[in-house]
């Protein structure tokens, strides 16, 4: 007799997408299950044990927003904490910190294992159970390699680097997962058997190191924020400091290249071993020196692995060249002259699908109540991952409850353009997330997610009533401080031309208003208090939304026209049976592309490469006939 038991939601893979999606699942009263090759890679970092930075900051806060994880363990679990991009406006700020590896993967395996409806299970599934209903396929369940069978109404896939995996350094090729992990080496059959195209992706990472070899006299220290500034609103207004660890920065230099140089046929990246494609913003040491050879030295960055292990993670310098000549080009880098590599650096090839394969809700379009989030999915980052988790754990409990999937805009979050990219784009690389891919970035700030979002995430289940009820008030007192600053009016009197001059700010010729004095660049919100004495005491995420809703008041109102004008696009609905070939004038690669991505509406078509604005028109043209 086989195992066989019943769920609601199956979630394969314990990563940073599968975490997010079992608890979205099982917070909103889902039996749900969650398998993992091995519960020693529950939120695994196989890479660099940070969380956030740029755009990936803007994540985490989003998916706090709506209710996950990621940003709360972070804050229990950092070694260092930094804000960055300071020196430039707040659509850039991202926030980043260094995570102790063990203690994050622990903390979040033990969040997982004291959720009510969760069940933690080991176990390699090897394929899926999927039937034909009124002409559709649908999925089941799932059968494990001990023909274990698990029957569910939803299945989410994010087995994320583990598929027919490979790691491989020099001429040292071992079938495994992510640091010597067990891959998962049955599934991507299953999937082709039902017509899902699959396809072979590669990410690398450095060598670990033992820090007790490194000279850190010849580095820069690299210190924490001295204030930190937590990941989760629920920390906001609470004390997460701790005592900091530095990370330090080194550079690679003319030695360090010509090594590279002279050893480039024995890296697996050169000589034809690895054939799949990398992720263009994250290059291996060897690539950066090849396509870079005008620069004469490359950032290394030397970060701790955890409080109690002196093993070092060697960020920038990820490689698939042969041990040996690692040793050589690690030992060229100041302060790494005499290191001891502790685990070497490699490349990891694996299986995924090109998230063309999904609708927007990360359903998959040939098999229903199937779906899909993270590197499987096409892209990269523990972050992109997390992001695609919640939002697949959210929509495979809407389509068991026969509600609408929640799909973000790109005028709503950062994930709503991650998740559109995904879909409408023919990725032929890891996509990673970028501020430059969110048009309208001013508004979506890391610092405003919970307004942006927490409402959604209430709605769904996932926000407390205390804490929708928090922000509820916070957003009556950013209004009312806005109306008052635009109201109170102060004349050009000794008193306030003092002010100015004090603040190297130009004299007043008539009266303004308080908020025309906070859009001068030399004052801020602070430095009005002077002349501002009726002032109530605020919260500092009140004043820091008040400050920028004044400040880039006029960038804001035109980005808001623009997205009104974006929704009127997104509006308009592209039936899901439409014949492309009837709507006459359409170019042949737009009908191609069209019958190819089936976009859900007018924008998502626009969004294609190879859909010009004219065929838009065409398109819309012909959508109106259908309505007549």
């Amino acid at each position: 007799m086989f195992v066989e038991e019943w769920y609601d939601v199956i979630v394969v893979g314990a990563g940073h997408a599968g975490c997010e999606a079992a608890l979205a699942s099982s917070r909103r009263g889902m039996n749900t299950i969650l398998f993992t090759v091995s519960m020693s890679s529950i939120a695994f970092m196989p890479c660099n044990p940070h969380i956030g930075g740029s755009s990936k900051g803007h994540l985490v806060r989003e998916v706090d927003a709506l209710g996950g994880e990621m940003g709360k363990n972070i804050d229990k679990t950092y070694l260092q904490s930094r804000m960055l991009n300071t020196s430039k406006g707040p659509a850039v700020h991202s926030l980043r910190a260094q995570a102790d590896k063990e203690r994050y993967s622990e903390q979040m395996r033990k969040t997982l294992q004291y959720t009510d409806n969760l069940t933690l299970r080991q176990g390699e599934v090897s394929d899926l159970i999927i039937e034909e209903e009124d002409g559709k396929l649908k999925v089941k369940g799932v059968i494990l390699t001990s023909n274990a069978k698990y029957y569910a109404k939803s299945v989410i896939l994010c087995t994320g680097t583990y598929l027919n995996a490979r790691c491989v350094y020099g001429d040292v090729s071992e079938n495994t997962g992510p640091n010597g992990l067990k891959a998962a080496n049955f599934l991507t059959d299953s999937l082709l058997k039902y017509g899902i195209k699959m396809h072979r992706f590669k990410t690398g990472t450095p060598a670990r190191i033992d820090g007790r070899t490194v000279d850190f006299s010849k580095m820069e220290e690299q210190p924490g924020d001295s204030n930190v500034i937590p990941f989760s609103f629920e920390n906001i207004d609470k004390d997460i400091s701790r005592e900091q660890i530095s990370c330090w920065l080194t550079y690679t230099n003319e030695e360090t290249h010509k090594i590279i140089r002279d050893n480039i046929e024995r890296s697996p990246l050169y000589n034809g071993d690895i054939m799949s494609t990398g992720p263009r913003y994250c290059p291996s040491i060897e690539s950066k020196v090849m396509t870079f050879a005008d620069k004469d030295r490359h950032h290394v960055f030397i970060e701790p692995e955890g409080e109690f292990t002196t093993e070092m993670y060697v960020g920038d310098m990820s490689s698939s060249l042969p041990e040996d000549v690692q040793y050589q080009m690690y030992r060229t880098v100041p302060g790494l002259e005499n290191v001891k590599i502790t685990r070497n650096a490699y490349a990891i090839e694996y299986d995924c699908i090109l998230g063309t394969e999904l609708k927007s809700s990360l359903e998959f379009k040939k098999i229903d109540n199937l779906f899909s989030a993270g590197q499987f999915n096409g892209s990269s980052g523990y972050e992109e991952a997390a992001a695609q988790g919640i939002i697949a754990g959210i929509n495979a409990v809407n389509k068991i409850k026969d509600i609408e999937p929640l799909i973000l805009k790109r005028s709503e979050a950062y994930i709503g353009v991650l998740i559109d990219d995904l879909v409408t784009k023919d990725t032929n690389e890891p996509y990673r997330m970028m501020t430059s891919r969110a048009e309208y970035r001013l508004l979506l700030r890391q610092d405003n997610a919970d307004i942006r979002l927490s409402k959604i995430g209430y709605e769904v289940g996932l926000i407390s009533e205390e804490r929708y009820q928090h922000l509820l008030n916070k957003e009556r007192q950013i209004v009312l401080e806005v109306e008052r600053l635009h109201a109170i009016k102060v004349g050009a009197n000794a008193k306030i031309q003092e002010f100015l001059a004090s603040k190297n700010s130009s004299p007043l010729k008539t009266a303004c208003t308080l908020a025309d004095l906070m859009q001068r660049p030399e004052l801020d919100y602070e430095a009005l208090k002077d002349i501002d004495p009726e002032r109530e005491e605020l919260s500092d995420e009140v004043k820091e939304q008040v400050y920028i809703n004044i400040k880039y008041e006029g960038y804001i109102e035109r980005q808001m026209r623009q997205i009104k004008h974006f929704e009127k696009m997104e509006k308009r609905v592209i039936p899901a049976d439409i014949d492309y070939d009837d709507v006459e004038s359409l170019r042949i690669e737009a009908r191609e592309k069209l019958k190819k991505f089936k976009p859900e509406t007018i924008g998502m078509a626009g969004r294609i490469q190879g859909v010009s604005p004219a065929d838009c028109s065409v398109l819309m043209v012909y959508l109106e006939k259908l309505k007549k």
